[in-house]
């Protein structure tokens, strides 16, 4: 470093005294070096040197690296003229490293400010790095090796696009002084042309020079014989050959182009059985000469077989191996069945009581070593002893659908035990005998199954694992069963097997039913059974959801159950959403409920429900099933109707029993006894003295006076300042007829009744209109309205009309009257009458106190019923009865 440095500021010292001549026309500022190339990891230090000038100094001098100022701790002064910079390199892209002026305002850095700034471009690299596994090869071509020598190596370390590494192939021929054979490139693999022929039984020397702008290395060199870089092409016209009379071996043939004399090659075979992955080499020893032919030996009868061979250089250590042939495939020939049968049995329930059926299947030896053409069954009761060796045997041919052949189906009962034998029969003869018992169906429970079974999915397989059977009984072997709709396939392990996969085909989505039987010296002891799937996905289908039962605030929902076959996994769990709304309820239940009652609902509301079921794998929403709730709850209608009922019912006898009680009072309200006035007679009666027959006089009433009296709201008011007022004769009030009682009603206008004394002679004419019922005759024993009684008593008279009218009960018992009147009086103020010329005739306070009981309610304009004000004047006329029966002589009256 110390030296470069000395050498640096040489050339600076001669760079001074030589750039003034050339360029103080062109520069004021110069760097130097110039385009240098340099190497990652290091430092570089370039100079800024100020030429021509003394306008600028180093003190007016900055640099900048890709735009970036660099520090001032990084510059060096060497003079007032010169400024170096170090900066480290460690970014691979190219970057411009700048000296520039400070700005000034003087006119001579205005008009040179261009010729103030200088730089260069750094490029930057990494030295070459020593390629590494260096091999090369000459192929075959034809029956002789090409010249063209390929080789490939590894390279070491980097470059960058600035600086490349480039790759230089030498091949050298020893002996010769001849130049090696080069070439050029920048990949890590090339091929160079050794001349017209290969070198054969000749030494060759290779290398590769790796070089770019900071270096150059070389690799390892490379002298071996020609034939060690051989590499011929596989052996051809390979055949294969069976012979019947050797099943377990195949004769092998192949020929090669390349004659002995240019090089001597030595073989390798490698075969496997059809369907498998795994080779199987012949021992190199077994090949080393140089052989055309060979026999595989040890083989499987009736197995096809691939075949393969390859050759290379026999001399130890050198060539490649070629390229394997391609693959030759040949069956050996058929020999006897060397294993059993694989007996099975599949029970069900049979058509009779206490009866099992039977069906024994069985598969093919797996050393059948031919093709099994049919196979030979018999069955025997173990206790028949006598019978064993007369039992026949049944011939059954093969099954020619799939590797399960059906054999024989017996109806068995449940106590018999019974035992089956077969064997299997190819084109060149028959295999051992299998057996197999059944035991009574009581006994199949004392041996016991294994324990803790478990079957999962792993890795695209079936895996089980399991206890042994905890019994002193010693297992043979198990059988491994496994049953996907109507497939059924099972197969033997080794009786100190724990775990194993199945062996056979999986489909995926479909749930198997798998077993394993523990088998005590062919008897078939208890199974232990699990489900799986060897992969589970979303359902197929989606449960049906229906409603079962509904309420006012609940409802109860019921779905189907997925069918086996489109589960296609293990139901997890069912999620039940429903809404009546934007808003939506979800409930997740487990996977063995197949109904819900949803809660807290909504009276008379509808909501759409949907149920999906879930799987591992994914899951299936159904179609949405709209129902509504009841308006009231089940029983409420029929409580508020029983309610109801009762309610009437009790309202309907208690009336019923408050008529029966009360059966008088409401005869004397509503049906009273009405008096006939057509059947009356006059009778004349005194309160004081009893009473005399008096024949009315025909045709005249003298001394009758009429009563106006007006009844409001049931009682009757005297109006003292209206008694001045007298009524015209002949005149009437109001457009209504007074009824004659005396009584109108405060509805109505006043009426005035004509007096016998006032009318005399014209009576006849107006007894059409005014009907006199009664007159009042003598004068009251007190005076009226202030005039002064009588000292002497007088006999109060009552002249009834001519009706045939019976005399009421008041008539006929003046007592009676007397005392009625005398309780009317003590109830209400005497109300006196109104006459009609104004007098108060003698006696009127007597005939005022019988009178009082006749007082009536006013009339509607629609009813031609009077009713009683205070209800005591019940037994002189009846409130229910109705004028027109009191006045039959009034003719064309109408009631309003």
């Amino acid at each position: 470093m110390v030296c470069a440095r000395v050498l640096q500021l040489l050339a600076l010292a001669c760079l001074g005294s030589a750039l003034p001549a050339r360029v103080e026309a062109d520069y004021y500022l110069m760097v130097v070096p110039q385009s240098p190339v340099l190497e990652m990891g290091t430092n570089f230090t370039a100079t800024c040197v100020i030429i021509n000038t003394s306008e600028v100094t180093a003190d007016d001098l900055y640099w900048t690296l890709a735009g970036t100022t660099v520090p001032k701790e990084q510059y060096t002064k060497i003079n007032g003229s010169a400024l170096n910079v170090t900066v480290p390199i460690t970014s691979e892209k190219t970057e411009w490293l700048m000296c520039k002026c400070k700005k000034k305002t003087t006119l001579f850095f205005i008009h040179n400010e261009g010729k103030l700034i200088h730089g260069i471009d750094l490029k930057k690299g990494y030295v070459p790095g020593k390629p590494e596994n260096l091999s090369c090869e000459a192929v075959q071509q034809k029956q002789y090796i090409s010249t063209t020598f390929s080789c490939e190596w590894q390279t070491v370390g980097s470059q960058t696009a600035t600086v490349p590494t480039s790759y230089t192939l030498y091949t050298a021929v020893l002996p010769g002084s001849g130049q090696p054979y080069s070439v050029t490139t920048q990949k890590n693999r090339t091929q160079v042309k050794l001349g017209d022929t290969f070198p054969h039984y000749m030494t060759l020397e290779v290398w590769v020079e790796a070089h770019n702008k900071l270096g150059k290395i070389e690799s390892e060199h490379l002298k071996e014989d020609s034939g060690w870089f051989v590499k011929t092409d596989p052996p051809s016209d390979v055949k294969v050959f069976s012979e019947k009379s050797f099943p377990t071996s195949l004769l092998i043939n192949w020929t090669h182009l390349i004659p002995t004399i240019r090089l001597k090659l030595t073989y390798r075979i490698r075969y496997r059985q059809n369907g498998t992955q795994n080779w199987t080499p012949v021992p190199l020893g077994d090949t080393a000469s140089d052989i055309k032919s060979f026999r595989l030996q040890d083989l499987q009868p009736y197995q096809v077989y691939e075949i393969q061979v390859s050759c290379k250089n026999a001399k130890e250590g050198h060539g490649y191996w070629s390229d394997w042939s391609t693959i030759v495939t040949k069956r050996t020939p058929e020999a006897r069945p060397t294993s059993k049968p694989d007996l099975w049995r599949v029970i069900a329930e049979g058509d009779g009581k206490n009866e099992r059926r039977v069906q024994f299947i069985c598969k093919d030896p797996v050393l059948a070593n031919g093709r099994i053409v049919s196979f030979d069954i018999k069955i025997q009761d173990p206790k028949d002893k006598v019978k064993n060796g007369s039992l026949e045997w049944k011939n059954i041919p093969r099954s020619s659908q799939g590797k399960i052949t059906d054999l024989k189906q017996i109806d068995l009962a449940d106590q018999k035990s019974v035992r089956v034998y077969i064997n299997a029969t190819n084109s060149v003869g028959k295999s051992d005998e299998a057996s197999l018992f059944i035991l009574a169906k009581a006994r199949e429970s004392e041996l016991a199954p294994v324990e803790e079974l478990k079957v999962f999915p792993h890795r695209g397989q079936l895996w089980l694992e399991w206890k042994p059977p905890n019994s002193t009984k010693l297992v043979s072997e198990y059988v491994v069963e496994w049953v996907g709709g109507a497939q059924i396939d099972w197969q033997k392990e080794k009786r100190n097997t724990t775990h194993t996969a199945i062996k056979g085909h999986l489909d995926k989505f479909v749930c198997y039913n798998v077993s394993v039987y523990p088998i005590y010296s062919g008897w078939i002891g208890k199974p232990a059974r699990k489900e799986a799937y060897l992969e589970q996905g979303a359902p197929l289908e989606a449960p049906i959801v229906r409603l079962h039962k509904a309420g006012r605030n609940q409802a109860t929902l019921n779905w189907t159950e997925i069918s086996q076959g489109s589960r296609r996994g293990f139901i997890t769990n069912y999620t039940i959403f429903y809404t009546s709304g934007t808003e939506v309820h979800n409930i997740t239940v487990p996977a063995n409920t197949a109904s819900y009652t949803l809660t807290s609902l909504s009276g008379n509301t509808k909501y759409d429900t949907w149920v999906k079921a879930s799987t591992i794998g994914g899951s299936k929403i159904s179609f949405n099933h709209s129902f509504t709730t009841l308006r009231y709850a089940p029983g409420e209608m029929e409580f508020i109707v029983v309610g109801v009922s009762l309610g009437f019912l009790f309202i309907v006898v208690m009336t019923m029993l408050l008529c029966v009680y009360k059966k008088d009072v409401i005869k004397e309200n509503f049906w009273p006894q009405i008096p006939d006035p057509g059947e009356s007679t006059i009778g004349n009666w005194s309160p004081d003295y009893p009473l005399k027959a008096d024949t009315p006089r025909e045709n005249g009433l003298s001394g009758i006076s009429v009563l106006d009296m007006d009844v409001c709201d049931g009682k009757c008011v005297f109006e003292e300042d209206k008694a001045s007022l007298s009524l015209k004769k002949g005149k009437y009030l109001s457009e209504e007829h007074s009824s004659g009682i005396g009584g109108s009603s405060c509805m109505s206008s006043p009426r005035q009744s004509v007096s016998d004394s006032d009318e005399g002679g014209d009576m006849a004419d107006t007894t059409a209109s005014t009907v006199q019922y009664s007159s009042v005759v003598p004068a009251p024993p007190s005076g009226y309205k202030g005039q002064t009684p009588n000292s002497q008593p007088q006999q109060a008279l009552f002249s009834r009309s001519e009706s045939t009218q019976p005399l009421l009960d008041c008539e006929e018992n003046p007592d009676v009257l007397q005392q009625e009147g005398s309780r009317q009086s003590q109830r209400s103020p005497p109300r006196p009458p109104r006459f009609t010329d104004g007098a108060d005739p003698a006696g009127i306070a007597e005939q005022q106190e019988l009178l009082e009981p006749l007082d009536f309610c006013p009339l509607g304009e629609d009813s031609e019923q009077a009713t009683p004000v205070d209800g005591q004047a019940a037994d002189w006329l009846p409130a229910a009865a109705p004028l027109s029966s009191y006045m039959p002589q009034l003719g064309g009256y109408r009631p309003q």
